[in-house]
This record gives structure tokens, C-alpha cells and sequence, in this order.
């Protein structure tokens, strides 16, 4: 019968597969986990020494920020003091605003 000439020809190939991975696993793991293990550290260190430049660099981009806000602020008030200051022309003392 043509039906079951494919079922036991699908059985006996798993059959093979899983007795050849079962026989080979403890040889081929070793080995792969030999050469991914590095690979994987060397990743890990690459990513952490990333991670660490860009706390650096964003440490020092807020202290930029931080010390423009700063200057602006400064001069925010400086100039709203200006504006409060009177201003003496001639006898007459005017303020600044009118």
C-alpha cells in the first residue's frame, strides 16, 4: 500500500536523526560551547565597555547643559534687575521700563 510506505519511511528517518544527535551530543557540545563562550564574553565586554563610554559622554553633555541653563538664568536676571534699576537723567530720575 502506497499510504503506509511514506509513514514508515518518515519513522525510521526520525528514528535515525534522533539516534545519530543522541550518539554525536556529547561530542559536538563541548565543542560548539568551546568557541561560543568567547564569543559571548567578548560581546558581553564590548557591550559593556559601550555602555560605559555613553554614561560618560551623557554625563558630560548634562554638565554642559546644566552649566548653560545656568548662563541663562544669570542673565535672566541680571537684565530683569537692569530693568528695575532707575536711571538718572539730567535732575530727573526715571526708571528704565517707561
Amino acid at each position: 500500500m502506497a499510504i503506509f510506505e511514506g509513514w514508515k519511511g518518515n519513522i525510521l528517518g526520525g528514528l535515525a536523526i534522533g539516534i545519530g544527535a543522541s550518539v554525536l551530543a556529547p561530542v559536538v557540545i563541548p565543542v560548539v560551547a568551546s568557541v561560543v563562550k568567547p564569543l559571548a564574553k567578548a560581546a558581553i565586554k564590548g557591550g559593556y565597555l559601550m555602555y560605559e563610554k555613553g554614561r560618560e559622554t551623557f554625563a558630560e553633555v548634562s554638565e554642559v547643559v546644566e552649566d548653560l541653563v545656568a548662563e541663562v538664568k544669570a542673565e535672566m536676571e541680571e537684565s530683569q534687575e537692569d530693568a528695575s534699576l532707575p536711571v538718572v537723567v539730567g535732575s530727573e530720575t526715571q526708571s528704565k521700563e517707561s
